[in-house]
């Protein structure tokens, strides 16, 4: 090497001086400690001091936070777990488990999905570095638990499920579903429905199948929720978009049902070919044409299977973990956003929790991009939610 050269870390480098890493670098300094210090506060407090040979006198006796990731109770990302659900309105996000697989129609095991969810959670912490955001410092987050479903009976975990989500949108609180399978998409949407009054909501659904069945096996099974939500007045067929749908998994019965309602579908390749920022703005266009608020319905199974095989149906060609986050990300950024469901993720296949990390990932992301938004925390709830629900959506079907 020349003696005269110089060989520095990036950030010394004047030439890289607007790099990422650098600015994720200059934001961490203007983040705040005061959440991690309560949460040290709350330890000590609850779960004593430490035996007097711990130096580190932030430590308490018995865990309770963040730390050691691999102690303490699966609530998701260490959040508080609220069990009085009447005060859900006093979070700003709440996530909540739907451990229904009853609507799957070939390998189930979606069940197990919060569960394994919540469970990856805790490798996780609240802070991102590129993003430059710290969940524990910028918004409030509970776990609420799970919905009581009802094994080998959809409707009538359906009809929990609606009530869960509505209770949760209506208090003000941003809902992140854990499937389950994606048959809890019909009521989820429902459960946001209710409580929309006369506003409409589009959907962005990121899936490889289209899901846009009436029936499957004679019921309303995980291949049906797009063909009854969009069958309410408050969530039209024209506003639901579709992304990485294709492969050879995608009934023939759904296809048409997408040609008559005019639905919005993107193949894997139309999004590489057109590029990912075209993709987000057909999806906004078009999801956004005269709805007050969009819900996202994220399907693992759109990410390629390599990456997620904890899944009840993989489909090989899919998008590529960092082709989804960024269009996750985007969509967020310019849209606003009612709720997310992460559906089929199935511990019993997964490896090394791949799958459930991936699922994490998503949620953490979506925090993330509504608070760079501005969407979270909420000085108030939202003009789209209607404090009295209409417990006639969604109820025609028989």
């Amino acid at each position: 090497m020349a003696e005269n050269s110089t060989f520095g870390p990036p950030n010394s480098d004047p030439n890289f001086s607007s790099t990422e890493a650098n600015r994720a670098l200059e934001k961490e300094a203007q983040l705040p400690l005061t959440g991690w210090q309560q949460e040290v506060d709350r330890g000590l407090e609850l779960g004593l001091e430490a035996a007097a040979s711990i130096r580190d006198r932030s430590i308490p006796t018995f865990s309770r936070g963040e730390l050691p990731h691999y102690a303490g109770i699966n609530t998701f990302l260490k959040a508080p777990y609220l069990e009085d659900v009447r005060k859900v309105g006093e979070y700003d996000i709440a996530v909540v488990g739907v451990p229904h697989d009853s609507g799957t129609t070939y390998r189930p095991g979606t069940r197990f999905g919060p569960q394994g969810i919540r469970r990856i959670s805790a490798l996780y912490t609240p802070y991102n570095f590129e993003l430059g955001i710290d969940l524990r410092e910028q918004i409030t987050l509970c776990d609420v638990g799970d919905i009581f479903t009802i094994p080998a009976n959809n409707e009538k975990s359906f009809d929990q499920i609606s009530k869960g989500v509505a209770h949760i949108f209506s208090s003000g609180a941003f809902p992140i579903i854990l499937g389950g399978d994606h048959s809890i998409g019909f009521p989820t949407v429902r459960g946001v429905c209710r409580h929309l009054g006369d506003k409409k909501v589009g959907i962005i659904h990121f899936d490889r199948h289209v899901d846009t069945q009436e029936t499957d096996l004679d019921e309303r099974m995980h291949t049906c929720p797009w063909f009854h939500a969009t069958n309410m007045i408050n969530a039209p067929a024209k506003n639901l978009v579709q992304l990485g749908i294709g492969g050879w998994q995608v009934p023939r019965q759904g296809v048409k049902v997408c040609r008559e309602r005019a639905t919005n579908i993107l193949t894997v390749t139309d999004i590489t070919e057109i590029g990912l920022d075209a993709a987000v703005d057909f999806a906004l266009e078009r999801a956004l044409d005269g709805t007050d608020c969009v819900y996202i319905s994220f399907d693992i199974d759109c990410i390629d299977a390599g990456f997620v095989p904890g899944t009840g149906w993989p489909e090989p060609g899919g998008l590529m973990p960092r082709e989804a986050l960024y269009m996750l990300g985007k969509i967020i950024q310019k849209a606003p956003v009612c709720g997310l469901e992460i559906v089929e993720v199935s511990p019993p296949y997964d490896i090394s929790d791949m799958t459930s990390l991936m699922a994490t990932r998503v949620i953490c992301d979506t925090m993330a991009h509504l608070v760079l938004s501005g969407q979270l925390p909420r000085q108030q709830a939202p003009d789209y939610i209607h404090p009295e629900a209409n417990m006639d959506v969604g109820s025609e079907w028989v």
